[in-house]
């Protein structure tokens, strides 16, 4: 089995305010070049700022306070903030939220991605650039012309496509991409996921897709993982945890997709997710489980391997082996 190209080892992100409040609360996963993973969970969960955590962009009040985070053996955490820049782009690099707002309306994409290329790798030739910017957005299915307009002449599906293109611009190891379709029309949603899918396979990337759509993350990521107020709740093969997820939260979440044969019916999760200032003794999902148990309000469940590649923090499956 190929060495992994990410390892995330009991990373804690807390937000310093006038309590403590834990949003990534002891997250451990792998992930190995050419892989897709997914990350899933309400609103508040931890993705987001898992995403910025990867990227050491968490901003104050927020700060790492512990774990490692390596990229081929190179722990981001200990890097200074000049070789984390150069590590940005080239080693890990991010497909933010939101494209609308995340290019600069004053300056043409062309320029855009050059930016990103002498920010983040040594200085070259204009004709090395020019290249480079030109190889960026074919890769992504646009034309050399792209390069000298301005974001406000391109649909919203163009300007995704050009966030992907400067994501890869410098041919990182891994890409992040936080709920890269969220704005976009469903036909312009999967030409964009098959844009990413074909450049991951191009050149081996690993990639972890963020976002709500268990549709979605069905059809494009090989695992999947479950997060909940700041941890995993589970993560398995994609296939096998549409099977017969290991979590309860895991199977609420797969069973509030719509169904044909449910046609009108929508199913939600009852409760709300804790606040990060009052989260519950024990497991962290007990107020809303339909199987809680008496040992789910006191003890807090273990993240383990429950079978071969299937782990899961859940008291349901601490007999098995």
């Amino acid at each position: 089995m190929s060495t992994p190209v990410l390892e995330v080892r009991n990373l804690h992100v807390h937000y310093f305010t006038d309590r403590v409040l834990p949003a990534v609360n002891g997250v451990d996963f792998t992930l190995r070049a050419g892989e897709r993973m997914g990350l899933v969970g309400e609103s508040g969960s931890g993705k987001s700022t898992m995403a910025l955590a990867l990227m050491r962009m968490i901003k104050p009040p927020g700060r790492i306070v512990s774990g490692e985070m390596l990229v081929d053996g190179v722990d981001l955490t200990r890097l200074n903030e000049e070789e984390m820049r150069k590590a940005r782009a080239t080693q890990i690099s991010m497909i933010p939220q939101g494209a609308m707002n995340s290019l600069n309306p004053v300056m043409r994409i062309g320029d855009q991605i050059v930016d990103t290329i002498q920010a983040h790798s040594r200085d070259r030739s204009s004709d090395a650039l020019e290249k480079r910017v030109y190889e960026a957005l074919e890769s992504v299915g646009l034309k050399r012309g792209v390069a000298r307009m301005y974001p406000h002449e391109l649909s919203g599906g163009m300007k995704q496509r050009v966030c992907i293109a400067i994501a890869v611009a410098l041919r990182p190891k891994v890409i992040i991409a936080d709920e890269p379709t969220s704005a976009l029309d469903v036909v312009v949603q999967r030409q964009v996921m098959e844009t990413i899918g074909r450049l991951q396979e191009e050149m081996g990337l690993a990639i972890i897709l963020i976002g709500h759509d268990m549709g979605l993350m069905a059809q494009f990521v090989d695992h999947l993982a479950v997060m909940y107020s700041g941890k995993l709740a589970e993560l398995s093969p994609v296939r096998q945890i549409f099977d017969a997820p290991l979590h309860p939260y895991t199977q609420l979440l797969i069973d509030s997709l719509p169904r044909l044969e449910q046609k009108g019916t929508f199913k939600g999760i009852p409760g709300l997710p804790p606040s990060l200032t009052a989260v519950p003794p024990g497991c962290v999902f007990n107020p809303r489980c339909p199987y809680v148990m008496d040992r789910c309000r006191t003890v807090i469940p273990e993240y383990r391997e429950a079978r071969e590649d299937r782990w899961v923090a859940c008291h349901l499956h601490e007999v098995e082996q």
